[in-house]
């Protein structure tokens, strides 16, 4: 079992790369982001741990190159930061596992050997509804073919609706999941973003697949393809 660790605490590393070793597991080390992207790129490791500060090239940057590059080895995030934002973020870019510092080795093994176990997933789903394609890993966004630019709140908002499509979403849920708790703006911030969105991704190719449902909130339907907008 072939593990790749990136972890810049030098001692830390040694001690999990000891203890790693004591289990049963063959164990590379890298003190920076760059040489561990490097390794996983280049090597077939079972998984890997990857801290999220890294010098030269962060957690989040070597892992969104893995998942770009269609390498799909188990990734555990290995960090200091708990907040629900950086969780998500790491789970959005691809990771499979996130362990916060300090943590139990013994957890550590058992979660390792589960990775293992599991094994490389499969390429992450990409979200479809009609035409619209979202893919979370490489965070892009299609229409037809055409690749669709928006910005980091638009596509948050986007997101839930197509984890959500055909369903009814109110302002409220909008706002919950894009905007965090200690924003006091309006819920007609949610208006202007539909906006933003109807004309980024219906507008353009003459689509109405973004609907207000009076008095409820909003609704994301597939397209039927050349359907003009109502």
């Amino acid at each position: 079992m072939r593990v790749l660790l990136v972890e810049d605490e030098v001692d830390l590393a040694e001690s999990l790369r000891r203890g790693l070793t004591n289990e049963g597991f063959v164990v590379d080390v890298a003190h920076d982001g760059i040489t561990g992207g490097w390794l996983a790129r280049e090597n077939p490791y079972d998984v890997v741990v990857l801290d999220l500060m890294l010098p030269g090239r962060n957690g989040y940057g070597v892992l969104e190159d893995l998942r770009s590059a269609e390498n799909w080895v188990p990734v555990l995030m290995l960090t200091a930061k708990d907040g629900e934002y950086d969780q998500t973020d790491a789970f959005d870019l691809g990771a499979d596992d996130y362990l916060t510092k300090p943590f139990s080795f013994l957890v550590l093994v058992a979660r390792l050997r589960a990775l293992i176990r599991r094994g490389a997933p499969e390429r992450p789903v990409v979200l479809t509804v009609g035409s619209l394609q979202l893919d979370p890993v490489r965070r892009t966004v299609t229409r037809r073919g055409q690749a669709l630019e928006l910005t980091a709140k638009e596509y948050v908002i986007l997101q839930f609706l197509m984890q959500n499509r055909e369903k009814v979403v109110s302002k409220l849920e909008i706002m919950d999941n894009a905007w965090d708790s200690g924003f006091e703006g309006s819920e007609n911030i949610v208006e202007v973003y539909v906006g933003y969105l109807r004309k980024k991704i219906d507008a353009p190719f003459g689509l109405s697949t973004l609907q207000t449902v009076r008095g409820m909130g909003y609704r994301l339907v597939p397209d039927e393809p050349g359907s003009p907008a109502p």
